[in-house]
């Protein structure tokens, strides 16, 4: 009780703070998209890659492609995904694609509001101009949906969007992905897909008081921040070692659902595979089986 007394204690005066003094400290990315037209083949795959369609899709409800995801419920409230469809008023048709990128890299909407980091911008930040260019095709292609996104649902101060200004001076970092030098393309590769596109760390690493990844930590596992899940496993070299996980296997895994023992993955791991790395080229989930096992 105590602890969370001084939590939201804690978040309030950093709402209140951010409200006065931060209303324009957003950590705004306003690189200009140097790339050349889109590739929509290219784009599909890498949405299916980095968790749009899984996120912003409702399929259990059998939702309309990327028109509105299902419920997130976290200890912060419910977060609902939005209409990503072309439709003019509810979703992105009236964007460009410099607002795309400035959602996408810098957590910034068209109207210049902070988004909460349960979209993973902190990660897709490091995605390279021509990613950009090349989603933004494929989201071109998506048929409009004449649905209005639903409204989160959280308590203050959670619901007080101001206060995201301050988060993302404090936690955000703006970025694009960088090779690891001396490396292997393989490694490289997979290198990318995990810690860009395919955000791993957001599910297999810790958070602290606030909802930020503990960096100090990534891919060492964690509680859940869905209600429910419980807990997520380490994804670090070790313990993946230890659980007794080939790359064959991890790779398999990935494109099947299915783990060594037979046994399937559950919870937001289950979806995941199904909308996401199951349409992965074998080459992209042996890079990232690779790179998991072997990153330092």
């Amino acid at each position: 009780m105590k602890k969370t007394l001084l939590y939201s204690f804690t978040l309030t005066a950093l709402a209140a703070i951010a409200w006065v003094s931060l209303p324009l400290s957003a950590n705004i990315d306003k690189t200009q998209i140097n790339a050349e037209a889109g590739n929509v083949a290219r784009g599909a795959y890498l949405a299916r890659a980095s968790g749009c369609i899984a996120c912003h899709t409702n399929i259990e409800a059998g939702g309309p492609a990327l028109a509105g995801g299902a419920p997130l419920k976290t200890p912060f409230g419910t977060f609902y995904a939005p209409n990503l469809t072309t439709d003019k008023q509810h979703g992105i048709g009236n964007w460009t694609l410099e607002d795309f990128a400035t959602a996408l890299r810098s957590g910034i909407s068209p109207e210049g509001s902070p988004y909460y980091p349960a979209f993973p911008y902190d990660f897709y930040t490091k995605l390279s101009d021509q990613d950009i260019a090349d989603l933004w095709a494929a989201f071109q292609t998506v048929p409009s949906v004449n649905t209005a996104s639903t409204p989160h649902e959280l308590s203050f101060p959670f619901n007080v969007r101001e206060g995201l200004n301050l988060w993302q001076s404090l936690f955000f970092k703006a970025g694009r992905y960088k090779p690891s030098e001396g490396e292997e393309e393989q490694f490289n590769r997979g290198k990318y897909l995990v810690e860009s596109a395919a955000h791993c760390a957001a599910c297999h690493s810790p958070r602290n008081l606030f909802g930020a990844l503990d960096e100090d930590n990534s891919f060492a596992g964690s509680q859940s921040m869905l209600e429910g899940e419980g807990s997520i496993p380490a994804i670090t070299p070790e313990a993946l070692k230890a659980a007794g996980w080939s790359q064959s296997d991890l790779s398999y895994a990935l494109k099947s659902g299915i783990k060594p023992d037979g046994d399937v993955f559950g919870g937001s791991m289950g979806e995941v595979v199904r909308d996401g790395t199951a349409f992965l080229q074998k080459q992209d989930l042996d890079a990232v089986a690779h790179y998991l096992l072997n990153r330092k």
